[in-house]
């Protein structure tokens, strides 16, 4: 893959990475020939510090690792795109994001995701809410309660669905769906089964049907 990429003067090449789920912009960053041959052999995101001019691990000691999903050059070859799964954060201010602010100085809100990332970031509390359970958190009680518990409020949101589209208007459509949604979230970190396996399984299933279609 690094062959025929265009190297700047100093042998680096600008960075641009990505999260694999939800598309949001994470930040960017250099690598040199040691850095990409280290993420492609390890799988976790290396790059090359221009200040201290040297190899480093995205994570190595805050623990915030950057699994590394697919590695793309641009039409010029100029630039690298990493999808990764982020662990953490990936700026080191602690922001999700090193593009959080904009030119005018306005920050963004903490809230601010790509739509579909929110099922990403609602998957990270359910996480920590399991890993840490947190006095007074409804997720928290609903998982200490088993999964029996999870699955009869799954049956419960779903009948409260189906009466909202006979019955109601689509706000109330939306908000039950939303509901509905929320718990098989639960229901996936109960299990310990990440988001992106779901996503993964649509994105198949999208590329299955378009290619029976011809």
């Amino acid at each position: 893959m690094s062959e025929g990429l265009r190297w700047d003067k100093d042998g680096l090449i600008p960075v641009v990475v990505q999260e694999a789920e939800t598309g949001e912009l994470l930040m960017m960053a250099w690598m040199d020939q040691e850095a990409l041959e280290a993420t492609k052999r390890t799988g976790l995101a290396h790059y090359h510090s221009r200040s201290r001019g040297a190899l480093w691990q995205k994570g190595e000691t805050s623990g915030h690792r950057q699994q590394v999903e697919a590695i793309y050059a641009d039409c010029d070859r100029d630039t690298v795109l990493l999808l990764v799964r982020q662990e953490g954060v990936a700026c080191h201010t602690g922001a999700r994001s090193c593009f959080f602010e904009k030119l005018d100085g306005a920050k963004k809100p903490d809230t601010w995701e790509m739509p579909g990332g929110i099922l990403d970031v609602v998957s990270r509390i359910i996480e920590s809410r399991k890993a840490s359970p947190r006095p007074g958190s409804y997720v928290s009680s609903l998982l200490a309660q088993g999964e029996l518990a999870v699955l009869r409020k799954i049956g419960e949101e779903s009948t409260e669905l189906l009466l909202a589209a006979l019955r109601e208007g689509d706000d109330r459509l939306v908000s039950e769906l939303a509901d509905l949604w929320f718990h098989t979230l639960v229901l996936l970190g109960q299990r310990g089964i990440p988001v992106h396996r779901l996503l993964t399984e649509l994105a198949h299933r999208h590329v299955q049907k378009t290619t029976d279609l011809g």
